[in-house]
């Protein structure tokens, strides 16, 4: 608890300031402030959550609703709407980083649990984790479906699993996840558990989101043509979107080679890495979830926000916990962290692209 408000109360004023240094502008009232943490695909969620699925936009049927309706829940006891989505994205996060140290715990020492919090809460793009975004959340839900597949609770796990697949599209990945879980446990014990079936409730968090595709747009899978209009973005092998990535680094401008290029290029490389290396050191269970969260998002014909992609695949922080049992590597992982995470920051608050 006290690590995760203290990382929150000192991004806040990290923000604030980075915002009027860099922008040179003075922040006008609480309205003014509340601004820096609603920018890009926030503000769409914000619409969503006051309006929800009415107009014309091309945003309705492509946003997954879990967190829009959470922001209108509490915004209905808040008042508003950005307080409350800062608010849903704390607790989330919060709950986030306690169901990981338990994780964590149930397979290694405390030690390696409270450095995987510690990696989580440093992570370059975890900005993402304490703004308008649905990352806290779905992680927490992700996290949480895990934990209570590891402890048994296969109908919880199932559950939480549906939540997570209404909060973002890479719930779809819980499917193989817990189904390798399933099998883990099964080639251990031997024996068949009729629980491992509740597995079967987690695309029911789908449906209810092609339910809405359906009633706003009169197709179930009308989301398919916002991606394309929005994004120009087709399903493609990942060496497609690769290539991409290559021509930016080394044909756009610097700005854009540096974010839209080199940094997407860095962080699909380390999911590769970790995703490879997770099959040789971890539980079978989340080297599923780095490796199909991997494909899923490198699948694609332009690849865009890798980094904040990243920031789903958990078990990365397990990884970095386990090598940071070198002081050498823990001060490299740390100070890497750090510094991104203070640059990609400050570039966000002040409105530029970061993931």
């Amino acid at each position: 608890m006290g690590w995760v408000m203290a990382s929150s109360v000192l991004f806040f004023i990290f923000g604030t300031k980075a915002y009027q240094i860099l922008a040179n502008k003075w922040i006008i009232g609480f309205n003014g402030w509340l601004e820096l943490w609603s920018r890009w695909d926030a503000d769409q969620y914000l619409r969503l959550a006051k309006f929800g699925y009415t107009g014309d936009s091309l945003w309705k049927a492509w946003l997954y609703p879990l967190y829009p309706w959470c922001i209108r829940f509490v915004a209905w006891i808040a008042g508003n709407y950005v307080v409350s989505a800062l608010i849903v994205s704390g607790i989330a996060l919060f709950f986030a980083a306690v169901l990981l140290r338990r994780l964590v715990s149930l397979d290694y020492r405390e030690e390696i649990a409270l450095r995987s919090v510690w990696f989580l809460l440093i992570f370059p793009t975890a900005y993402f984790l304490h703004v308008c975004y649905t990352e806290s959340l779905f992680l927490a839900l992700a996290i949480g479906s895990v934990l209570a597949a590891r402890r048994g609770r296969w109908w919880l796990a199932g559950l939480l699993g549906a939540l997570s697949w209404m909060t973002r599209a890479n719930g779809i990945v819980l499917l193989p996840t817990l189904a390798v879980e399933a099998a883990h446990q099964f080639w251990a014990t031997r024996r068949w558990n009729w629980r491992w079936l509740w597995i079967g409730v987690v695309p029911a968090g789908f449906a209810v989101y092609l339910l809405i595709n359906w009633r706003i747009s009169g197709a179930p899978f009308a989301f398919l043509a916002s991606r394309n209009a929005l994004f120009t973005i087709r399903a493609s092998w990942p060496w497609i979107g690769l290539r991409g990535t290559i021509g930016v680094l080394q044909h756009w401008k610097p700005t854009d080679s540096e974010m839209i290029g080199a940094q997407e290029l860095y962080f699909i490389i380390l999911g590769f890495i970790c995703a490879v290396a997770a099959w040789f050191r971890l539980r079978p269970v989340y080297a599923m979830w780095i490796t199909g969260n991997w494909l899923l998002v490198t699948s694609a014909s332009w690849l865009l926000s890798i980094p904040r992609y990243t920031l789903m695949m958990f078990p990365i922080f397990i990884l970095f916990a386990l090598l940071a049992q070198n002081r050498l590597w823990y001060s490299l992982i740390t100070i890497w962290s750090l510094l991104f995470f203070g640059l990609f920051a400050s570039l966000f608050v002040w409105g530029r692209w970061a993931f």
